[in-house]
């Protein structure tokens, strides 16, 4: 009987949804960087931005996300290159995408669960801001457990 090489039991590769989490990843990441320079470009109009924009407390608390969501765009690209990388078998990059792509789901997630628990506390239940919000916070959960449930064994995510 021909047995598996020893990846294919614990990488990630064969498991279903986990292209679609870094397709997430990517939109995601990209998508804190757009959403970062347009703010600090002044590019969003009020009337599509959050409620009280105009108040500097407020405007505070949307700017205190901006070195978290950085940091999770930062770590998240990161490991998505040097997850490719490890696919095309580049050696130094076979582990170090997933501590990464851990960090990065971690840090994505932490940001949708203060903003949707800032958004309760305040009793503003707006779609535009609750919808995305709980993306964030929900779509990183299965792919962080499948990251703690999988063994290291280097082997890219596909």
């Amino acid at each position: 009987m021909v047995q598996a090489p020893p990846h294919a039991r614990t990488d990630l590769r064969g498991t279903p949804g986990f292209t679609a989490v870094k397709v997430a990843m990517l939109i995601t990441d990209v998508g804190f960087l757009v959403y970062w320079s347009a703010a600090l470009l002044g590019l969003i109009p009020a009337e599509y931005a959050y409620k009280d924009y105009d108040d500097p407390v407020m405007s505070d608390w949307n700017y205190s996300f901006l070195p978290l969501d950085v940091a999770a765009s930062a770590t998240g690209l990161a490991s998505l290159h040097l997850c490719r990388r490890a696919h095309e078998g580049g050696p130094p990059q076979r582990i170090a995408w997933r501590p990464l792509m851990l960090v990065s789901l971690t840090l994505t997630s932490t940001a949708g669960l203060q903003a949707v628990v800032f958004w309760a506390l305040r009793g503003d239940w707006s779609p535009t801001w609750w919808i995305p919000n709980l993306a964030l916070l929900l779509f990183p959960v299965p792919a962080i457990a499948r990251l703690l449930r999988h063994e290291d064994t280097g082997a890219p995510v596909r």
